[in-house]
C-alpha cells in the first residue's frame, strides 16, 4: 500500500472559480447615450440590471428608488430600501468631490436615491 502525504505535489488542489470579466470590467456599469448611465447619476440602469439578472440567475438586484420620498408611502417596500440605502450610505465617510473637482459616485447616489 503507497502512502502519499497531504502535502505531496501530486495531487490536485482546487482553485478558487475567478473573479468575473464582465463585472470587473464594468459592463454593467457603463454610461449609455441618453446619459442614464452610471455617469449621469450613480447606479445601473434597468437595462443593465435586466442585463445582469440574466447573466446572473438568482440575483436579487434592483433599480434605485427615484421618486421623490414625499410621494412614497410611508412603511412601503420602496421606502424602507430607500430609507436604509441612505442611512448606509451617509454612514460612509469621504469627500463628497475627486480632487479633480466632479463630483464622487457616492454622492451621485445619494442624489439619484434623493438622500
Amino acid at each position: 500500500m503507497a502512502f502519499t502525504q497531504p502535502s505531496s505535489p501530486f495531487l490536485k488542489k482546487s482553485k478558487p472559480p475567478a473573479p468575473s470579466k464582465k463585472k470587473s470590467k464594468g459592463y454593467y456599469n457603463k454610461a449609455n447615450k441618453t446619459g442614464t448611465g452610471a455617469a449621469a447619476g450613480g447606479g445601473m440602469s434597468e437595462k443593465g440590471v435586466k442585463k445582469y439578472k440574466r447573466d446572473n440567475p438568482g440575483s436579487k438586484l434592483q433599480t434605485a428608488v427615484t421618486t421623490p420620498p414625499s410621494k412614497l408611502k410611508k412603511g412601503s417596500k420602496a421606502a424602507n430600501r430607500r430609507k436604509s440605502f441612505c442611512a448606509r450610505m451617509s454612514g460612509v465617510k469621504g469627500p463628497m468631490t475627486k480632487p479633480n473637482g466632479k463630483p464622487s459616485r457616492k454622492s451621485l447616489a445619494l442624489k439619484k436615491w434623493n438622500c
